[in-house]
């Protein structure tokens, strides 16, 4: 299930993208609020942008925008948003995002497509370990894609080792969609209650929230413990609220790839300039096809890479690389540059530890510290002598570290709405 635009040569691609996008500046010059007001102010006509090049006379939508004029952003009135879902702000409050029938059947083609870009088929059935509930997106998009591509799905939701298992063997899924570090508590329980995993019939996991790979493509630590136990396939998928669209690994696992007929990409350095292909910079996101809430060079914040060479798959869509890490929690430390999944990689490397907190936070004199707070439950000096040298040899630096309870970390990892554990906390 190849959408034929994901098979077209680059140039063809680059055509349709422009077809659509003049028809998404037509669409929100007259729906707008928000890009109404900024056509006005940038003196931008709808007639100035007609190319993937134009874009640039176009202003970037930062968070803070989002949030401040959150209402204006809507193009349809309230009363035809079907669901309406919240992400997290910059400025404290959560932003609504609404969608109409129409951007939900966009959200299940987007996650059919993607599903089916991870090898899934009609005849597979995947278990779901994400909630459906607080007002989160990502949990209804997947169930809509595996309705819409014809797949079975079982709404497990998060968390429940034991309840996890009791499905997996009573229903037999061949996929799960979930956090991977949760698949370690899956595979300890699974150990204490002799369960054979590589018995289970699953074949492969979709994993969301957490990296699974280097940036060279090759598996990270925390993949390589899953591996070293569970002999499944792992499939990177990254996506996002505001963009309603997934960047998911095919089978030859180098990087999400792109669906050009949803969204269009773009890799910007500190100018909002474009960097070179495969450098790092801020994915800025325009969305087609939205109907209540399109966005227009979208900041997404997440520092990634992207690689344009065709794909031994037969998709010819550029691919996005692992996530660097978040802009706003980029860290200056001892001069060099940190970003917290680098850290939190680094300790996976040692299984004495069971959970951790990045904390980043500014000193006396306004320069950057991290305060790494771990739960060991056999700490000791040699453990923490062992994970500083770790950290000198793959970092160059050594962040504090202190040992807390567990009940200290998993509340540190408790968000408002439960959604996802908290794994840095920025005080800066």
């Amino acid at each position: 299930m190849i959408p034929e635009i994901e098979k077209a040569t680059s140039k063809e691609i680059k055509a349709f993208q422009e077809d659509k996008l003049r028809k998404l500046i037509t669409y929100v010059s007259e729906k707008s609020p928000y890009y109404r007001r900024v056509f006005r102010n940038y003196k931008i006509s709808p007639s100035d942008i007609n190319s993937l090049k134009d874009m640039t006379k176009l202003p970037v939508t930062t968070k803070e925008d989002l949030q401040e004029f959150n209402d204006d952003f809507f193009c349809v009135p309230k009363s035809k948003i079907i669901d309406f879902v919240t992400t997290s702000g910059t400025l404290g409050n959560p932003v609504t995002v609404g969608l109409t029938d129409k951007d939900l059947n966009r959200l299940a083609y987007n996650e059919a497509i993607s599903f089916a870009c991870a090898g899934v088929r009609e005849e597979d059935i995947l278990q779901l370990t994400t909630t459906m509930d607080r007002r989160f997106m990502a949990g209804l998009a997947y169930f809509l894609g595996v309705r819409k591509l014809g797949a079975g799905i079982i709404r497990v939701g998060a968390g429940i080792p034991e309840l996890q298992w009791d499905s997996i063997l009573k229903f037999n899924p061949t996929y799960l969609i979930v956090v991977p570090s949760f698949l370690l508590k899956l595979i300890q329980y699974a150990e204490a209650n002799n369960i054979d995993v590589n018995a289970s019939g699953i074949k492969g996991a979709i994993c969301i929230g957490e990296s699974l790979r280097n940036q060279d493509f090759s598996l990270n630590i925390l993949a390589e413990k899953i591996k070293a136990k569970w002999d499944i396939e792992l499939y990177s998928t990254y996506a996002s609220t505001e963009m309603s669209t997934a960047f998911t690994e095919c089978s030859e696992q180098q990087g999400g790839h792109q669906h050009p007929e949803l969204i269009i990409v773009e890799i910007l350095d500190e100018d909002n300039q474009p960097v070179a292909e495969g450098e790092e910079g801020e994915l800025v996101i325009t969305t087609l096809g939205v109907e209540a809430m399109p966005l227009l060079r979208f900041k997404t914040g997440d520092i990634v890479a992207a690689h344009a060479s065709g794909c031994s798959c037969g998709r010819n869509t550029p691919r996005l690389g692992p996530l660097v890490g978040r802009k706003k929690q980029m860290i200056k430390y001892k001069g060099t540059t940190l970003y917290p999944p680098a850290m939190a990689n680094l300790l996976n490397d040692f299984t004495e530890v069971k959970g951790h907190v990045v904390e980043i936070y500014h000193n006396e004199i306004g320069t950057d510290e991290i305060l790494i707070k771990i739960f060991a439950p056999k700490a000791s000096d040699r453990l923490l002598s062992k994970i500083r040298d770790h950290f000198r040899s793959k970092l160059r630096v050594s962040p504090a570290i202190e040992i807390c309870s567990r009940e200290e970390i998993q509340k540190l990892q408790s968000s408002k709405l439960g959604r996802k554990p908290v794994g840095v906390i920025d005080r800066r």
